[in-house]
């Protein structure tokens, strides 16, 4: 049967659309890093340390060779001498457990042999609800002394999830501070909210005279950069000293990001993510003018936490890679590097270990990871 012009026409342009569509999806799996299984040089030991933990969230290793543990439930662990420690440290200010939220990050001065202050962030009570605080005190034996709150989020509501939350000293000893949007999206957007930004401030809770929005009407001078969903992880590249952190997304769309000073990320105008339950579309769409792309995103999503970047030589293989937990996929992956663009994706110890929340190169060059379960684990990974 011969076709009207009518009809050839409307076939040519159906033809036309589908192989540019299969063309765009051809392209968009070039650019993505290819994801391989675990084989050769990603095989490792894992070496149980520590169990029992209930919800641990962050670790961080003090000079003596000790770690620092967070619980979710509001404790503060210490493991040393090959053991998790009885007794809790104490002195630590009012912690809100709640939903997603409790103690969370904890991260050493720069100069603690000096100095002894330690950091946490935390959910706080406060007007309006609850929200994460950040405050420090000097470890003395098992003991926080001198407590000193050095930021509040603002305004505090009586959500339950999206607290961040992670802290990252810079070269410069100034103090990173990661914050979920609480829950509430449009928060992210809006520069007299805390929620959904990075908060950048001195080691004392002062605010640096150059961050972006300093003098800026209708923006809280402590953002650095925002239009966040809710930031789990930050490292320092070990090279240009740039901040990086990853963010989860709804359905899809978790981030990596290189942040910028007064940049602003998208969320939640632009996401690769989608709406829970019904998969639709959110914001605008993926790009906007004036809003910064991810480095890597995840489609499905992982829901990261975590993250590290690897420079020691136990694993020789992986040096300057990035590593980041997962919670959902419950499994590592290792991303190779080539300057600021993500060129493979390795996933290993998946169902293995369960949901990991933090990821930490030790001093001795092995990685250190936590499980967030119940009987939460302290974990070594070694080379085989």
């Amino acid at each position: 049967m011969r076709l009207s012009d009518s009809q050839g026409k409307w076939r040519r342009l159906a033809l036309i659309g589908l192989a540019g569509i299969l063309l765009a999806l051809l392209l968009h799996r070039q650019l993505l890093p290819r994801i391989n299984a675990a084989s050769g040089p990603d095989t490792v030991k894992t070496v149980t340390l520590a169990s029992g933990l209930e919800h641990p969230w962050s670790m961080a290793f003090l000079p003596d060779g000790s770690l620092l543990i967070t619980e979710r439930s509001g404790t503060l662990r210490r493991f040393a001498g090959g053991r998790l420690q009885d007794e809790p440290i104490t002195g630590l200010p009012p912690i809100a457990v709640k939903g997603q939220g409790g103690l969370m990050d904890v991260a050493i001065h720069p100069d603690f042999s000096d100095n002894r202050w330690v950091y946490l962030s935390y959910a706080a009570p406060g007007k309006g609800g609850i929200g994460t605080d950040v405050g420090r005190g000097r470890l003395q034996g098992n003991r926080l002394i001198d407590w000193q709150t050095l930021f509040r989020l603002e305004p505090k509501t009586s959500a339950r999830q999206h607290f961040g939350s992670r802290l990252v000293f810079d070269r410069h000893g100034y103090l990173f501070i990661t914050l979920g949007d609480r829950g509430d999206r449009h928060r992210a957007q809006d520069l007299n909210d805390h929620a959904g930004s990075i908060i950048r401030l001195h080691d004392d809770g002062r605010i640096p005279r150059d961050n972006p929005f300093v003098g800026k009407p209708g923006a809280r001078p402590e953002i650095y950069s925002y239009g966040h969903r809710n930031l789990q992880g930050a490292a320092l590249h070990p090279k240009t000293g740039q901040l990086w952190t990853h963010e989860h997304g709804p359905q899809g769309g978790d981030e990596i990001n290189a942040i910028v000073a007064g940049a602003n990320h998208g969320w939640p105008i632009i996401t690769y993510g989608k709406e829970y339950g019904t998969g639709f579309s959110i914001g605008e769409g993926t790009h906007k003018a004036g809003m910064l792309q991810p480095l890597h995103y995840w489609v499905p999503s992982i829901a990261p936490s975590g993250m590290a970047f690897y420079t020691a030589e136990q694993f020789h293989n992986w040096q300057g890679n990035l590593l980041v937990g997962s919670l959902k996929s419950e499994l590592l992956v290792r991303l190779e590097l080539d300057g600021n663009k993500i060129i493979n994706e390795h996933r290993i110890l998946q169902n293995r270990l369960g949901r990991i929340r933090d990821v930490r190169q030790g001093p001795d060059g092995f990685i250190y990871l936590l499980t967030d379960e119940n009987n939460g684990e302290l974990i070594r990974l070694e080379p085989l």
